[in-house]
């Protein structure tokens, strides 16, 4: 079942629409469904489809021509081009009569077995873009390699692109949508503990319960997700036992340079190199107190649901689920799922925020989001806002999202009230967003202030899930 990437389908339609030479870029991580949305696009269309694999310049241009010659001639046939050059030679000129795509999928695999490739193409494109309807797509899974070796200045292809798309995981109402069967609660949990991942999306079954799904996937030693983020992460980067560690240390409440630092047992300098790998990857993310652009007050949080979830709750039970426990496992894991949701239910409240904003229904017309932390001179303590985000220099909003079964009383609210003047604004709204309501005094109290919006997890489903 094919769902979402509607942005990512228009743009690619509207390049295809133009009629003239066009070269878009995709890249993303793995599995997070860029093979998936070329074959929906190119599906009716006429289109030349080549995944390189790791191998060597041989295998890659045999493979390459046999794609070539099943669109010209309809037939497998075991014709090779002689070189790279003959074969997107072929292609371009083919273009000049037909509007034609030629998908290229993995493409570091291909341009590393051919250290002429890129160049070849560059060739290619200066001398036929004016004449060519070729529409071009380079993909890969190698952020890294896309961003410095096609998307970089010193890229032989730099300057040559008409587009470019980072294809990233989806967000919570796509994975809404897929999962039909769930309540509304175990939508929110299930995206807690998968994330947007299509292929990960995949390995759950919303006939059986979230408790079923976890101890069927994250712990049984037989399930793919099992040893899922250990051997991505292999096919990433080298020593990636250090890596583990530091992405543990931060899953599991490290989240300070120097806290990573000590966790792993390892110099700050050289955890930092790492840490700069891994947010390439965005696999980690690093964060700032809203409003303050380089702050020693920076913490790093996994930027991953699935990855999240894994290392907080996986490594810890490694022994048992090795002896297939798994029951006892996830009685063990239980407990804390209410806490970990909270950081999930912050980012499902900051879609939701960004919706209102999209739609034109937002009070505020923020710029950006984030988290705010520092001090509260006034309480003479450190204080957490979870969400901010402002207009200009007097109007911006202030947020508060709790994922507990209690209901949300005055007193959250006019904590969020006296936070919010830590800042200098004239005009503030503020938003409580909560999982299980509000309670009589919370609403009065909103009502009375009147730049108050209570939000329940019910709303932001049906808000989300309108678009």
């Amino acid at each position: 079942m094919f769902i979402g990437r509607e942005r990512e389908l228009d743009s690619l339609n509207r390049l295809y629409s133009s009629g003239r030479f066009e070269f878009a870029v995709m890249y993303g991580r793995r599995r997070v469904g860029k093979t998936a949305l070329i074959n929906r696009f190119i599906q009716d269309k006429k289109a030349v489809y080549f995944m390189g694999v790791e191998s060597n310049a041989k295998q890659n241009l045999e493979n390459f021509s046999r794609s070539i010659m099943e669109y010209s001639a309809g037939v497998q046939t075991e014709t090779t081009f002689l070189s790279f050059q003959a074969a997107l030679e072929y292609l371009f000129q083919l273009a000049r009569n037909e509007r034609l795509i030629l998908a290229i999928d993995e493409y570091p695999y291909v341009a590393r077995s051919s250290k002429s490739f890129a160049s070849t193409i560059q060739l290619l494109i200066d001398k036929y873009r004016e004449d060519s309807r070729l529409m071009l797509i380079l993909c890969g899974s190698s952020i890294s390699y896309m961003e410095d070796h096609v998307l970089a200045y010193k890229s032989p292809l730099y300057g040559r692109r008409t587009a470019q798309m980072k294809v990233a995981p989806f967000e919570f109402a796509d994975v809404c949508r897929y999962f039909r069967n769930f309540s509304d609660e175990d939508k929110a949990l299930l995206y807690g503990v998968v994330g947007g991942t299509p292929q990960y999306l995949l390995q759950i079954d919303d006939r059986l319960s979230v408790a079923d799904n976890i101890k069927n996937t994250f712990l049984n030693p037989t399930s793919s997700l099992f040893e899922e983020p250990e051997n991505l992460l292999k096919q990433e980067v080298r020593e990636a036992a250090l890596y583990n560690a530091i992405i543990t240390a931060i899953a599991t409440g490290a989240s300070r340079m120097s806290e990573i630092s000590s966790k792993v047992g390892e110099e700050s300098s050289v955890c930092a190199t790492y840490l700069k790998s891994l947010t390439a990857l965005g696999l980690v993310r690093r964060e700032t107190p809203y409003g303050e652009k380089a702050s020693r007050k920076s913490v790093y949080a996994v930027g991953d649901n699935m990855f999240r979830f894994w290392y907080r709750f996986v490594p810890e039970n490694n022994s048992i689920i090795a002896r297939g426990a798994a029951e006892l496992a996830y009685k063990r894991i239980e407990p804390q799922l209410s806490a970990y949701m909270g950081a999930v239910f912050e980012d499902i409240c900051r879609q939701y925020l960004w919706e209102l904003l999209m739609s034109g229904e937002s009070p505020v017309q923020f710029k950006d989001l984030g988290r705010w932390w520092g001090a509260d001179p006034t309480e003479r303590s450190q204080a957490e806002i979870d969400i901010m985000g402002d207009q200009d220099r007097d109007t911006a909003l202030f947020g508060e999202c709790k994922w507990t079964n209690e209901k949300i009383g005055v007193g959250v609210l006019e904590r969020l009230r006296k936070r919010s003047r830590l800042f200098h604004y004239q005009r503030v709204h503020l938003f409580l967003f909560a999982r299980s309501g509000f309670t009589r005094g919370c609403e009065e109290m909103a009502e009375e202030m009147g730049n108050v919006s209570l939000v329940s997890y019910a709303e932001i489903l049906n808000t989300l899930l309108k678009r």
